[in-house]
Parts: C-alpha cells; sequence; structure tokens
C-alpha cells in the first residue's frame, strides 16, 4: 500500500466526523486553529527561516523568497483569515432550489461537501493554513500536498491545526500534510481516484499543466495570471500611474500582479514617462515595442511575442501602444491566461465594451488587478483562482469546495 493510499484511508475514515460537524463545532475548530497560531508565531517563524535558508541556497529568486517568508504581520493576516471564515455563512444545507411537481413529489436542491479534497501547491506556506480552513468550514477532509520550498513551515502549521482540530474533540486527519515530497507522491495523488473526490492544482504553469495532463481524478483548473492594464485615452493619467505601479511592484510575485501594460497611442507620449518615473522606484524592467522604446529610450528592452506571453512574476514588465480599446481587446484575447484585467477609463462606452468582450475570470474598470482575492471579495479565505469556466470560476471560496445533491420525497408516487 502506497503513502498516498495510507492518507487516503484516514480520510475517508475522518470524512464523517467532519461532514456531520455543526457550524457552531466548525466555528470553534477555526477559533482554535487562529488562537494556535498566535500562540505558536515563534515557532512557525523559526520554522520559516529554516525553509528560507534552504531558498537562498538554492538561488531562488527574492520574489519567491516572499511568497515564502512568513512574518510576525503575516501569521496575524493567516491567523485572522479563520476568525474571518468563522464568521461566514455555513454553505452546508444550503438550499439552492426547490419544486413540487404535477404529481406531488417534492424535489430540494441543497449544498453538499465535496468529501475528501487534494490541494497540491508551491512556495506559499499561507496556501497550507488557507486551504485547509476552506475544506473544513465546507464540511470536507483535506489532504495538502505542498512543495519542497516550503516543507517545515507547512509542517509546522499543519501541525499545529491538526492539534487544535483534535482539542475540539475532532479527527485530526480532517487535515493531512504530506511529508513525502517526493514527484512520486504528486502523481499518485493525480490518480487517487479511490480517495480523493476532487484535486486543485495552485502554483505555476508547469505545475498546473502537468496536473492537468496526467490526473485522472476530477480538476479544478487554478490558472497562472499573465494580467493586463489597458491605459484608454480618456484615462486619469495619474489614477492609471497608480493602479499599474500597484499591480505590478507591490507583490510581483503572485498571479494577480500586473504582467502587461497597454496604452492607446494618442496619450503614450505623456503617461509612459510617467509610469517609468514610479516604476523606476522598484527598479522595473520595462520590455517595450517600437513605439515605447521610441519614447523611453534605450532603457527599454524589445518586447518579443514571448515577453507577452510570459507570467514573469518578478520586477518586469511589457508594454505596447495600441490603437484603440479594441486593439487592446484583441491583445488581451491573445495572450491572456483568462486572470484578471483592468481597464482606466473615463468612457462609459469603451468601460462597457471592454468588460463585455475581454473573456477573463475577473475584468476591472479603474482599479487594481491585485484585487482578485477571496477575501479580498469577501469570500474569507481562498483555495485559489480558478480560470476555467466549469464549475468554478474566479476566487475558490466556500461554496466552490461544495457540490449538490437532490433530496426528493413523496407519497407513494411510481412512474
Amino acid at each position: 500500500m502506497s503513502y498516498i493510499e495510507q492518507l487516503g484511508i484516514k480520510a475517508k475514515q475522518a470524512k464523517n466526523s467532519i461532514a456531520f460537524a455543526s457550524t457552531n463545532e466548525k466555528n470553534r475548530m477555526l477559533e482554535e486553529i487562529s488562537r494556535q497560531i498566535l500562540l505558536n508565531t515563534n515557532d512557525i517563524i523559526d520554522a520559516n527561516k529554516e525553509d528560507i535558508k534552504r531558498g537562498r541556497a538554492n538561488n531562488m529568486s527574492e520574489s519567491l523568497i516572499d511568497r515564502l517568508t512568513l512574518d510576525k504581520k503575516r501569521i496575524e493576516g493567516i491567523a485572522n483569515a479563520c476568525i474571518n471564515l468563522s464568521k461566514l455563512a455555513d454553505p452546508i444545507g444550503e438550499v439552492v432550489e426547490g419544486s413540487t411537481r404535477p404529481n406531488g413529489m417534492k424535489i430540494t436542491r441543497v449544498r453538499v461537501p465535496m468529501g475528501v479534497v487534494g490541494i497540491i501547491y508551491e512556495a506559499r506556506p499561507n496556501v497550507t493554513v488557507d486551504a485547509a480552513i476552506l475544506c473544513l468550514k465546507s464540511s470536507n477532509c483535506v489532504i495538502l500536498r505542498g512543495g519542497k520550498e516550503a516543507f517545515y513551515s507547512n509542517k509546522c502549521l499543519a501541525d499545529i491545526m491538526r492539534k487544535a482540530v483534535s482539542s475540539c474533540g475532532f479527527n485530526p486527519d480532517i487535515i493531512q500534510l504530506v511529508e513525502d515530497i517526493s514527484r512520486e507522491t504528486a502523481t499518485l495523488m493525480m490518480k487517487a481516484n479511490d480517495y480523493l473526490d476532487l484535486l486543485i492544482p495552485r502554483g505555476g504553469a508547469g505545475l498546473i499543466k502537468s496536473v492537468v495532463a496526467n490526473a485522472t481524478v476530477p480538476v479544478i483548473e487554478t490558472g497562472t495570471g499573465n494580467c493586463h492594464v489597458y491605459v484608454d485615452n480618456t484615462a486619469d493619467l495619474e489614477m492609471a500611474v497608480n493602479i499599474v505601479d500597484n499591480g505590478k511592484t507591490q507583490r510581483p510575485s503572485v498571479c494577480n500582479a500586473v504582467e502587461t501594460c497597454l496604452v492607446h497611442e494618442e496619450i503614450a507620449e505623456d503617461f509612459l514617462p510617467m509610469l517609468k518615473k514610479r516604476l523606476d522606484q522598484h527598479k522595473v524592467e520595462i520590455r517595450g515595442c517600437s513605439i515605447t522604446q521610441h519614447i523611453l529610450g534605450d532603457c527599454v528592452v524589445p518586447a518579443t511575442t514571448q515577453d507577452y506571453a510570459t507570467e514573469f512574476l518578478d520586477y518586469i514588465i511589457s508594454i505596447r501602444v495600441v490603437s484603440d480599446v479594441t486593439e487592446a481587446i484583441e491583445h488581451i484575447a491573445e495572450y491572456s491566461t483568462g486572470h484578471s484585467e483592468c481597464i482606466v477609463t473615463n468612457s462609459l462606452i469603451n468601460a462597457q465594451a471592454f468588460q463585455n468582450q475581454v473573456d477573463s475570470a475577473a475584468v476591472y474598470v479603474n482599479c487594481s488587478t491585485r484585487f482578485t482575492d477571496g477575501e479580498e471579495f469577501g469570500l474569507g479565505a481562498e483555495v485559489g483562482i480558478s480560470t476555467q469556466k466549469l464549475h468554478a470560476r474566479g476566487p475558490m471560496g466556500l461554496k466552490e469546495l461544495t457540490t449538490t445533491k437532490f433530496l426528493i420525497n413523496g407519497n407513494g408516487q411510481i412512474r
């Protein structure tokens, strides 16, 4: 019996423990997880320092080190996410719809848990808690398989959560961490149909592509974020600078960061120097089209089609000057991964055209793509951003971790 099969058996045995827990019981576990995380802040930071040390030894980029790093403020944010989630409505048992058939049968459709959810992710230890608590609140068991880059952080956080769950009288195997982080265990999870009801990959393009290509377990595909901002000729240029700067530099290593800025040709000569001045404060490398090079000079690296298709996750941005909103929409259709896009404009017609025609999970007018996030959208924590269109799209919160079943009540009807 494989290691993954052993975890799967434990999850199936623990499934009823959480599936039939009351809302109050689940909230009590979330509150206890929050309390234990804060109490063990120093242990978490110590474990995280070991991961960071190993990451630097392996020449991990600074943007990925940032994704990996946990400090007191971020740990407080993780703990607060548990409390915020406890305040949200419990989706389990929610009546989605109901009807009475002509023969008198009463049919009700209600929300129920998925069962056992597997999550494969990379170097973001906050995902360990976000994913676990979302699964807990939605009455699912979870098997977490993080990357080797965050192993010590993930192990510390998982141990804390399991201890909290157990102290509340529930089976700690509601939450399990895959401690064997070999490639083989990831492959076995992808094919663990007897144990997993759903598999969610969260990470870079390589991870997601591998899971989608190899999994026999049902998968919700979370997407990479090649996100765009289009600055229209009617835009408030100062607002546009703020939005692009925030999207690119506030945290460049995340999937809702801006990778490409499209600029209307009529305002390019005014806007691009303003943008460069701001981006220079963060030493952002600019890869631009010929017009961008002409306006900004030799500091601009000539952009290739590959640049426009790349999720940099770093202090790099591609820029292209376009003739109008239609060309901007066409560029996005060609290169976007379907995550998040923004138009900065004072034209209602252009704003409506952009939101109607851009086929991405989140489409913004005059605000940063950095808001594509479960907590920012009022969903509590998130398990990932789905860029597919089946079942879930955009930030995946509690409801996206449920399915439905029909309850039919009659008094002897036959067909």
